[in-house]
Formats: structure tokens, C-alpha cells, sequence
């Protein structure tokens, strides 16, 4: 029974890293890398729970929608992931390509996903796991494909990084909060959540693409000079 709550808990989050892994045009990260960060992105669910239960103690805002969507969730998950990123990729030696970024971003945000996932499943049961495979653990990954996206022009357009590293904080607050009031304000939630999910992926592919272009033109820039 342990394995199959295992599997369906990890299981989605692996596969979501796979894919973006193999998204990379031009050169595979190696997977101890991207494995420890996934490894940070787990642990990160210490920090994340220790504040929300703080949160919710030392203030009655967190009980209205927009405080517990917008703050509780968004500003503090997405916070915590920002702050491992900047410490533990972005002041690395090894961030060295635009999708660098999104790999490891991405491996932070679904490691923390996982975890997550499994403290869920333990808890409520298995009749949640594909409903959280194709919602929050989907979010956590294109959230962290936004995020690294971002750190990753801030790294490479020095004259621009602090609106960059503000930005790989500041829009995923935004859509992850959006998300989160959508689940807690509407009662036929489905019906809001499949288009925003759209758009979610359509947004974080975008930056794939958009990410693997700047550095086929940086090389073929170099390869010019």
C-alpha cells in the first residue's frame, strides 16, 4: 500500500521534470544537479509549513480568500522557493544557459510539489491523487518554469536584474494566488480552473521556447564574432 501512495504522491512531479528536462534544446543538466535540487524543493516544506501555521495564528486576515490565497499560499510558497533558488542555483557556478533556470527552478518547485503530495494523499487517501496530479502539483511545475525563467534573464542581462529576480517572484505570487482564490471563492471551481490552466501552460511554454531561443541566438551570435 506504502508503494502505491509513493508512486501516485512522486510520480506526476517526476514525470512533469522529465518533460521539461528533455524540453532543453541544447544541453541535458546533470541529473545530480537537477536531483538535488528536487531534494531542496522537499525540504522546503518544513519552512512553508512552519510559516502558514504561524500565519494563521497571529492574525485573523488569513481567514478572508484573498488573505489566505494571495499571502498565506502564494507570498509564502512562492517566497521560500524563490529564496532556495536565489541561494542555492542562481549564486552557482553552474547556472550557465538561459534554461538552466527552468530546469532547476522547476526541480525545486516540484520536489517541494511532491512532498506536499504525499503528506495530501497520506491524509485525505488516494481518491485525491489524480485530481492533485492535474492541478496543484501542474501549477507547482509551470510556476517553477516562470520563476526560473526569469532568474535566468536576471543572471544573463545584468543591467536589468533586479526587475528581473523581482519578477521571478512577483508573477508567480500573483498566478499562484490567483489559482488558490479560484479553489477557495468559487463554488464551481472546474469551470474557471480549466481555462486559467490553459493559459498557465500556454504562459510557462512560451518561456520554454522563448528560453531555448535566446541561447541559440547567443551561440550563434559568439559563433559569428
Amino acid at each position: 500500500m506504502m508503494l502505491i501512495v509513493l508512486t501516485a504522491s512522486f510520480a506526476p512531479g517526476i514525470a512533469l521534470l522529465m518533460f521539461l528536462y528533455f524540453k532543453d534544446e541544447l544541453e541535458y543538466e546533470p541529473l545530480t544537479a537537477v536531483f538535488k535540487s528536487f531534494i531542496i524543493g522537499m525540504l522546503l516544506v518544513i519552512p512553508v509549513t512552519y510559516f502558514q501555521f504561524v500565519s494563521s495564528e497571529v492574525s485573523d486576515f488569513f481567514d478572508h480568500p484573498a488573505g489566505a490565497a494571495f499571502i498565506q499560499t502564494g507570498f509564502i510558497e512562492e517566497m521560500v522557493k524563490w529564496s532556495a533558488v536565489y541561494l542555492f542555483v542562481f549564486l552557482h557556478n553552474g547556472f550557465q544557459r538561459q534554461y538552466d533556470g527552468i530546469i532547476y527552478a522547476s526541480a525545486v518547485a516540484l520536489g517541494f510539489a511532491s512532498l506536499e503530495n504525499l503528506l495530501y494523499i497520506q491524509f485525505i487517501g488516494l481518491d485525491i491523487a489524480f485530481y492533485r496530479a492535474l492541478f496543484p502539483v501542474s501549477v507547482h511545475a509551470l510556476l517553477g518554469v516562470v520563476m526560473g525563467y526569469y532568474f535566468a534573464r536576471a543572471k544573463f542581462h545584468h543591467s536589468r536584474k533586479r526587475p528581473f529576480l523581482g519578477m521571478a517572484l512577483l508573477i508567480p505570487i500573483i498566478l499562484h494566488g490567483l489559482y488558490q482564490f479560484i479553489l477557495i471563492q468559487l463554488s464551481e471551481w472546474v469551470y474557471a480552473l480549466i481555462p486559467f490552466m490553459i493559459f498557465l501552460w500556454m504562459f510557462a511554454m512560451r518561456k520554454v521556447k522563448k528560453a531555448n531561443d535566446l541561447e541559440i541566438r547567443h551561440l550563434e551570435a559568439g559563433a559569428v564574432e
